[in-house]
């Protein structure tokens, strides 16, 4: 029931990431790293599944050695997800994962060393169709910037991946992503609003080294949501010191709040009151618990009283208004149906599942109808 955002997004080159568009009007992918050891094949594939089952579009998996490489062979053959290999300086490594089945190359060309292992690793990426992400971090600025700037700041973010640019622009290779990430929120803020007036290629968002779980979400959502309303970025990752999966589920929750992108339930509820004639507080964490797995895009209203309840729940395809003797749930907009306190949550459960199978078959037919008349 949501109308489509009303931010412009800048036009950038769209790339692929296997088969994951990036950039132009592809919608913003939502991608995460693995934290397990690479070289353990059944952790890190075990990992992986999971980030994808979050609804991750693209994974990212470090590979600093030959036997890492050696093991991303083995993890490229056992999962479907595209991945990205994060490398750092051993050309060597970027063509052996290239020959492997890598879908997108994380590797700083500036500091790869001679024009010839440059060369190398572009060749083998043209070659594949494999795009290039050029990463700068605040964090690891050469030594020249650091003398120039003192500190780091934006414009040393800026003109370091400018540095990387001109390299692949140097040897007319144009299919690259880049980010400018520092764990401050406005210098990466004001970085990527530079950079984003130099460059046609997409940009991967991110607040680097946000901190945990609430601490890292609240600033990620406040340094991406500063961009996207500007409509910058065409791909994000949410950087927690947590469950790579929980970086998935606050990433998408962000593009969500902006109307960016749908990937399951945005639930609507009220933070209750003593109005409230259930506990809205435990009936949320169960049903968010519970209802992980929808990936239907829909609205769910959960309101404890009969003040706000009824005005949000015709706004949601399923609301529950909480009301004396029985709360009132409300379907498609519509009062449809009572239900006690007495194992309600369940009943509710089954009504938003129901629901939402049948917004999936309803999308399906309207789409069957777009086909026969774009055929016609």
């Amino acid at each position: 029931m949501n109308p489509e955002s009303p931010i412009v997004r800048r036009h950038t080159r769209q790339i692929f990431v296997g088969d994951v568009p990036v950039g132009g009007d592809a919608p913003i992918s939502v991608q995460s790293m693995t934290n397990t050891e690479t070289c353990d094949v059944a952790a890190t594939v075990a990992q992986v599944r999971a980030i994808e089952d979050a609804g991750a579009d693209i994974v990212r998996i470090s590979v600093p050695s030959m036997e890492a490489a050696e093991a991303f062979r083995q993890i490229r053959t056992q999962v479907t997800v595209p991945l990205v290999a994060d490398i750092h300086f051993d050309h060597k490594i970027a063509l052996k994962v290239s020959e492997y089945g890598v879908d997108c190359l994380r590797i700083n060309p500036g500091n790869i060393g001679r024009d010839d292992k440059v060369r190398a690793v572009i060749d083998s990426a043209r070659d594949k169709g494999i795009p290039i992400r050029i990463g700068v971090n605040a964090g690891s600025l050469g030594k020249d910037l650091q003398r120039k700037y003192g500190e780091p700041t934006a414009e040393a973010l800026v003109e370091s991946a400018m540095h990387h640019v001109n390299i692949l622009d140097k040897f007319n290779y144009p299919d690259f992503k880049v980010s400018v990430k520092a764990s401050g929120v406005f210098m990466a803020v004001e970085a990527y609003r530079l950079l984003s007036k130099e460059i046609e290629q997409p940009l991967h968002l991110g607040i680097t080294e946000a901190g945990g779980l609430r601490g890292g979400s609240v600033k990620s959502a406040v340094g991406l949501g500063m961009l996207l309303m500007d409509g910058i970025g065409d791909t994000i990752r949410v950087s927690l010191a947590a469950d790579p999966v929980e970086e998935v589920k606050v990433g998408f929750e962000i593009l969500k709040s902006l109307k960016l992108r749908a990937n399951g339930i945005n639930f609507i509820a009220c933070p209750s009151c003593s109005r409230q004639n259930f506990d809205v507080v435990a009936t949320m964490n169960i049903l968010e618990q519970r209802l992980e797995d929808v990936r239907t895009s829909m609205d769910v209203a959960v309101i404890g009283c009969i003040v706000n309840g009824p005005g949000e729940a015709r706004e949601a395809d399923i609301g529950l208004t909480g009301a004396s003797p029985n709360n009132l749930i409300y379907v498609g907009g519509e009062p449809d149906h009572k239900v006690s306190n007495e194992d309600f949550v369940d009943h509710l459960e089954q009504v938003i599942r129901q629901r939402a199978m049948e917004l999936e078959q309803e999308r399906a037919a309207q789409d069957e109808k777009l086909i026969v008349k774009s055929d016609r």
